[in-house]
């Protein structure tokens, strides 16, 4: 992909982008392999999930810096500097086109940029999310709600603007801190998630929810697994650290029991609003799925009897090793893991020596740089 502000020297967010995207794959899956070679020196490695060299991202995040009449939307340079990424080819121009407004917007308002140089001002960032069908949600977060009367006062002509917006929320972060978000979410529109669709599901995301930056590459990640627990067949299953619930409702069956377990109470409630509405639009499997806000940790130890599969999408922290042990002692006939680190998904694999991993493969969510997503199959030895 060719960068103007790469070439210019303005961003290094994205160190692979002179590497040809086939090298970039294949380095890729590569390193994975090299990752699980002790643990996994048998098993079946997919082809790669590939990604659009461009205009693959679903979320934009953006630092504000300039002043309130010429506010900067990108990254910051080394001496706390906005450089301005309004035209970054990884958004989808759905993205690009909001950013234009959403600039223009924060000028209406008056809206002082955050500096973090000085520890004044109040704008610190704007957070773009935008589903495959163009509906978007938008997140201000500011150091105080010093200027939300004049938000809501400007806030239809942004709506009008885009036509497409559906959530707008204002987050609250007053901590000088190295943070994305505050604790403090206020919605400023009648709609408090956005709708995600992919293929018969539709997901809810709430403004703090957690969901792939990449819709086409996360719907194929959806998709190999659930592949993966219908060739296992379980009665019952478990997704540990479900999220909204992708996993759980991909995999949802006529006469399987799925639980999917999250400790966000707002993620569970849009997981269930996204499992009804998926009922009563007669996806089938939904009256078998249930949905609990609780640590998943303590709460699989509290289990009388395991699931025939659990499903695990940990942080990038990993499993760590009471959830791992419970895991391989647990008796549960299959276990399908997917990271976003080779590391820690090495580590928590290696405190399973009763499961043997069958089948695996790396999924592209980020194009020209060195992070992945990878999915593994176990089941028990």
């Amino acid at each position: 992909m060719q960068c103007d502000y790469w070439d210019a020297g303005r961003c290094r967010s994205c160190a692979l982008i002179e590497t040809p995207y086939a090298r970039q794959l294949a380095d890729k899956d590569a390193r994975a392999r090299q990752a699980l070679m002790e643990r996994a020196p048998d098993v079946r490695w997919h082809p790669p999930c590939p990604s659009a060299e461009s205009a693959f991202r679903n979320k934009a995040k953006m630092v504000v810096a300039g002043s309130a009449a010429a506010p900067t939307l990108g990254i910051l340079d080394p001496v706390g500097e906005g450089i301005d990424l309004r035209e970054c080819g990884l958004y989808p121009p759905v993205i690009t086109q909001a950013l234009e407004a959403l600039a223009a917007f924060v000028a209406r308002v008056g809206w002082e940029p955050y500096s973090v140089a000085r520890r004044s001002g109040e704008l610190k960032h704007v957070l773009v999310t935008a589903a495959a069908d163009g509906a978007l949600m938008v997140r201000f977060v500011a150091r105080s709600t010093e200027a939300e009367a004049r938000v809501r006062k400007h806030l239809g002509w942004l709506l009008r603007t885009l036509p497409h917006l559906r959530v707008v929320t204002l987050n609250v972060l007053p901590e000088h801190k190295a943070v994305l978000e505050g604790d403090r979410e206020i919605v400023l529109t009648e709609s408090d998630t956005l709708t995600m669709p992919l293929g018969e599901i539709e997901l809810h995301l709430g403004p703090r929810a957690f969901f792939q930056t990449n819709t086409e590459v996360a719907t194929a990640l959806y998709a190999q697994v659930a592949t993966w627990i219908d060739g296992a067949a379980p009665a019952s299953l478990w997704d540990l650290y479900c999220g909204v619930g992708g996993f759980a409702l991909h995999c949802a069956a006529p006469g399987r029991d799925v639980v999917g377990i999250e400790i966000s109470a707002p993620a569970i409630a849009a997981a269930v609003r996204s499992r009804d509405e998926a009922a009563t639009r007669g996806v089938p499997g939904m009256g078998s799925v249930s949905f609990a806000a609780a640590d998943a940790v303590a709460w699989a130890g509290e289990q009388g009897s395991p699931p025939a599969a659990v499903i695990v999408n940990p942080p990038r922290r990993g499993l760590g090793p009471q959830l791992s042990s419970w895991l391989n002692d647990c008796g549960a006939d299959t276990v399908v893991y997917s990271s976003c680190h080779l590391e820690s998904l090495a580590k928590d694999l290696a405190a399973m020596p009763a499961y043997t991993v069958r089948e695996a493969r790396v999924f592209d969510m980020f194009p020209h740089t060195g992070h992945m997503e990878i999915a593994v199959l176990a089941d028990r030895s």
